[in-house]
């Protein structure tokens, strides 16, 4: 196929992709220069990965040396892609510039938003479910609500960082040039660097991330599918890579994806929506402690929302640390404390100001859009950019953000529905939230824990911009009061759960090598 027709083929599946989406996303950083890292970390593959027992866990062959007739022979297709560049063929070689792992994330967060619809109910009043062993069925899978989205973060983020530090140990151990360093001759457009091809970074990044969406997203694998490809061709298009970089680097990264799949089928995450008997329990067992039990303000009631994510596995922490931060439990329902907490909030809707309406929809992060972790990650991304981390720093800097993310999501879900605390909304039907109103108990609040927990890792990271995390945070948590949403208590514990949890990223951060 003539690279024309090929380039043509991917804008128009990309124009359909995008189109499907109910909304742009925001966030996405098309008009960025090309990454030029300040430091190449060439030391990274002693770094300490996640789930490799090291990074010679998948052996790499010696690559084919520069001067035999078969590599000569990957230059002469390099030239061949260079002769008569058109506009969208040096686009295309600018988009994936950036940054394999900024272009891969932004990718989730688009999957993200597009599924990130809840389903309509059936005619008899009960609600489909989306099934990943039937991905086109309606509900398409998945649906991608904020648990379900922090995992994929998690588990993108984190296949990343362990294939590159992988790569970078074979980058450091065979120290194959890149090829307009062997010839001269070759156009680089990209900046020129001291970093070894072989493997190619952006193919194990491209790889592992393919292997993740597609067990994440099984319905959009031709989309998924196209990207890889387009990938694959710009660096062949920059003169960045050769054809055996690229294939070193694609079956890197797709060994060690495998190991993050086989953990994620396995993660209890599939279990996590319950059934009908665990949602009356829940109901029960609040009741029985005297307490006013959640439920659903829908018409009809929808089931609670992934009750069981507290029991997923975590990355940060075991299970049994999961459950100890679990903090103690809101004010009673039936108390004065209680009383109190739902007129503040009740004042807050009766008496919306400007700048209060303006949070609560900057970070609602409801239907249609990446959620609440993936603004943070969006946050981060514009942060890093300014940073010139190379691919490797980026890979451990976004899979520690979501590691710490899926591991808050974990410890509100346990909290959440070990207390079945009822909204604001359900205790005074006088309030009338400024945006919707989430399907699952209050206590603590999601948003303050996740932004939590971002803020502490992303402090650690980032420590000159610390006192701006916490702020976005605490607006973050803030925007859930005055919007109607939860009470004073929910918003503070969580932000403090939120911190707690991501005080376990910082441990890990300190001793992975790469400080």
């Amino acid at each position: 196929m003539k690279k024309s027709i090929f380039l043509a083929i991917i804008a128009a599946g990309s124009a359909i992709f995008l189109n499907s989406c109910k909304k742009d996303v925001e966030g996405r950083t098309d008009d960025i220069p090309a990454l030029n890292p300040a430091n190449i970390d060439i030391n990274a593959g002693i770094w300490k990965p996640i789930l490799l027992t090291g990074p010679t866990e998948f052996p790499v062959p010696a690559p084919i040396a520069v001067n035999t007739p078969e590599y000569i022979a990957q230059i002469n297709e390099i030239k061949s892609w260079q002769t008569d560049l058109t506009k969208e063929e040096k686009d295309l070689v600018k988009y994936w510039g950036a940054g394999a792992v900024l272009r891969w994330n932004e990718i989730l967060r688009e999957l993200v938003a597009k599924h990130n619809l809840p389903p309509y109910q059936n005619a008899d009043g009960t609600y489909p479910f989306p099934n990943a062993n039937n991905p086109l069925a309606y509900p398409q899978f998945p649906f991608a609500n904020p648990p379900y989205a922090a995992r994929a973060y998690a588990y993108v983020a984190a296949s990343q960082y362990d294939a590159l530090v992988a790569a970078w140990h074979y980058k450091k151990l065979y120290n194959r040039p890149a090829p307009y360093v062997t010839d001269p001759t070759v156009q680089v457009l990209i900046p020129r660097s001291a970093l070894p091809s072989y493997p190619s970074e952006d193919a194990v990044v491209a790889s592992a991330s393919v292997e993740m969406l597609k067990l994440l997203f099984p319905g959009d694998q031709d989309y998924i599918n196209q990207k890889f490809e387009e990938h694959k061709k710009a660096r062949l298009i920059a003169g960045a890579n050769v054809r055996s970089d690229l294939e070193a680097g694609e079956v890197l990264g797709k060994s060690v994806a495998q190991k993050f799949v086989t953990r994620a089928r396995n993660d209890r995450a599939g279990a996590a929506i319950g059934n009908q008997t665990l949602w009356t329990q829940l109901e029960n067992d609040a009741i029985a402690r005297g307490e006013i039990p959640w439920y659903s303000l829908e018409l009809p009631k929808r089931p609670p929302m992934l009750p069981l994510f507290g029991k997923v596995r975590a990355f940060l922490f075991d299970s049994l640390t999961a459950i100890s931060l679990r903090p103690g439990p809101p004010p009673s329902t039936g108390s004065e404390q209680m009383r109190r907490e739902t007129e503040e909030v009740y004042n807050y809707i009766k008496n919306p100001t400007r700048e209060n309406t303006r949070i609560v929809h900057f970070w609602a992060d409801g239907a249609g859009t990446y959620t609440p972790p993936g603004h943070w990650d969006a946050i981060a991304a514009e942060d890093f950019i300014k940073k010139n981390f190379s691919e490797v720093r980026w890979a451990r800097n976004m899979a520690l953000l979501n590691m710490t993310l899926m591991d808050a999501g974990i410890v509100c879900w346990d909290t959440k529905y070990f207390y079945f605390n009822p909204r604001p909304t359900q205790l005074n039907p006088s309030i009338k939230t400024l945006t919707g109103i989430p399907n699952f108990p209050a206590y603590i609040s999601g948003h303050s824990t996740f932004s939590g927990a971002a803020a502490r890792i992303l402090g650690h990271i980032i420590p000159e911009r610390a006192n701006d995390y916490d702020a976005m945070a605490k607006e973050a948590s803030l925007s859930r009061l005055v919007g109607g949403i939860h009470y004073k208590s929910d918003c503070e514990v969580g932000l403090i759960v939120g911190k707690n949890v991501g005080e376990y990223a910082v441990s890990r951060a300190r001793t992975d090598g790469a400080e």
